[in-house]
């Protein structure tokens, strides 16, 4: 049995459709039971549980053969980053309490980082999970190609797209989710010894010039990407709602700057190249 969180999202469903395909057994494990009815009807098990809590996580966990750790996106965590903490926390107890013979968990490019930035939530769970006598993988992919979702708009009525990785010629690693719930999948089914990290990142890399062009080429029209300018960032996020923007900023420094960045630790790569996945997001969104 192979339970997974995140399941309802991009990179937990495809870990599901990956295994379900494979004709391995899966339980879903949801906060919301009308959210598990979905894989329900697929053929999963499914369990209730969220991830702050660690007696339900640990019952959702009991008898699996392997688990699949996603924590929830946290774009505007509190300073010190309590949330991260606290979820590290559950995650260890529950694997402590229900022994799988094995767990993934997803964390990111630029968990080991050796600047704070957004990012290092992922480097404090990875430590917690240091704690757990069994066998762990640390996936870490690269920047989702699927950010891109939130440029489509302004491309599609304005022709552009704004950019805070910089410089726009620069390529940068990305990789598609599809990708990585796909790996994620085989690497649950995978048996190995103690702890190791596993990089992922797509075909090849990409620029925000190159996004502009896939973006261009899914829509039929000219974009442009435009640098957006180091000094209004702060404000900009302020006004989007951010209380707390620093761990962000210090984020896209981060890749800018080049320290944040892949150590070559089992490195691997996708097979979704960047107009393939901005397609799909061309023809998804509104």
């Amino acid at each position: 049995m192979y339970a997974i969180t995140g399941i309802t999202g991009k990179v937990g469903g495809e870990v599901a459709r990956t295994l379900l395909a494979a004709g391995k057994p899966v339980r879903a494990v949801v906060r919301d039971a009308r959210k598990g009815e979905k894989w329900a009807r697929l053929g999963c098990e499914v369990a209730l549980a969220t991830v702050e809590d660690a007696s339900a996580l640990a019952r959702a966990f009991a008898g699996a053969t392997a688990v699949f750790l996603l924590p929830p996106p946290a774009f505007d965590p509190q300073p010190g980053f309590p949330e991260a903490r606290a979820l590290g926390q559950s995650f260890m107890t529950a694997l402590i309490a229900a022994k799988p013979a094995r767990a993934v968990y997803l964390s990111t490019i630029g968990a080991d980082a050796p600047h704070e930035n957004l990012l290092t939530q992922h480097g404090l769970i990875e430590a917690a999970l240091s704690d757990v006598a069994l066998p762990l993988t640390i996936l870490r992919p690269a920047w989702f190609l699927e950010n891109a979702a939130w440029d489509v708009p302004a491309a599609r009525e304005a022709g552009f797209m704004a950019s805070y990785l910089q410089p726009l010629d620069t390529p940068f690693p990305m990789v598609a989710t599809q990708d990585v719930g796909r790996v994620a999948a085989e690497l649950l089914q995978e048996t190995w010894k103690g702890r190791r990290i596993v990089e992922l990142e797509g075909p090849s890399r990409v620029s925000p010039d190159d996004l502009a062009s896939a973006l261009a080429r899914a829509l039929g029209k000219p974009v442009r990407a435009t640098a957006v300018p180091r000094t209004t960032w702060r404000d900009l996020f302020l006004a989007q709602g951010m209380k707390n923007p620093d761990p962000r900023i210090r984020m896209v420094d981060g890749f800018n700057e080049g320290w944040i960045a892949f150590q070559g630790k089992n490195a691997l790569q996708g097979r979704i190249h960047a107009d393939a996945a901005i397609a799909a997001l061309c023809k998804g969104a509104p």
